[in-house]
């Protein structure tokens, strides 16, 4: 998932902003008890989503995936004071500990948390949104994005984690297994979508961002 050499990518962070006490124990508690805790975005890349986000001063975000909350809480900081923050997670385990590090943050009050699947849930959503963040189970990418594409206001972004895939997007793709074709496919899609303008990021496990232009 790391691409940067090492001594690289220690330079990067001692030239970024030292990460937030409130995300620095969320990061140590994710690593200790959940499992998987690759999957947080950690220090460098919730810096830069805090970054864009306060960039873009977005009103309304969604975010697809929770997990433990650390990107949430990188997002939501750099929202409008009058901001909120829709995110939609399919993990009841994790919830005690997310609403904790929401509450601990003090953005519980911008913060609406839904568990359940966001494939039912996103079409009930009656919000214009900003910026959509996509990191949830691999093979919805494109369902996800086209579900919300309405919902994104022109100008809006989309970004979705994890199109690099560990440098899995450059095998063969006879030889792909499913997650690694959907995220292949998902960045096809959107590099030949006129309705949007795309770069790709590779920081970390690789940042895809759309912003739509019709």
């Amino acid at each position: 998932m790391e691409f940067l050499d090492p001594q690289i990518e220690a330079y990067v962070l001692s030239r970024t902003q030292d990460e937030q006490e409130v995300l620095k124990k969320l990061n140590r508690e994710t690593h200790s008890k959940v499992l998987m805790p690759r999957m947080l975005s950690g220090h460098l890349q919730g810096q830069v989503l805090q970054m864009l986000s306060h960039m873009i001063n977005p009103s309304r975000i969604l975010e697809i995936g929770t997990y433990t909350g650390y990107s949430a809480i990188c997002l939501a900081m750099g929202m409008q004071t009058t901001g909120k923050l829709y995110t939609i997670d399919i993990n009841e385990e994790l919830e005690p500990m997310v609403r904790k590090y929401f509450q601990e943050a003090g953005l519980e009050s911008k913060i609406t948390y839904t568990l359940g699947n966001a494939i039912d849930i996103i079409p009930s959503l009656d919000e214009s949104f900003d910026i959509v963040f996509i990191d949830a189970d691999k093979v919805n990418y494109s369902n996800y994005y086209n579900l919300v594409f309405n919902k994104v206001r022109k100008g809006g972004f989309i970004i979705a984690d994890n199109v690099l895939w560990s440098g899995k997007v450059l095998d063969k793709t006879a030889t792909m297994d499913a997650d690694t074709k959907a995220i292949y496919d998902y960045s096809n899609m959107v590099q030949h979508d006129s309705r949007v303008e795309n770069v790709l990021f590779p920081i970390r496990d690789g940042l895809m961002i759309a912003r739509k232009i019709v």
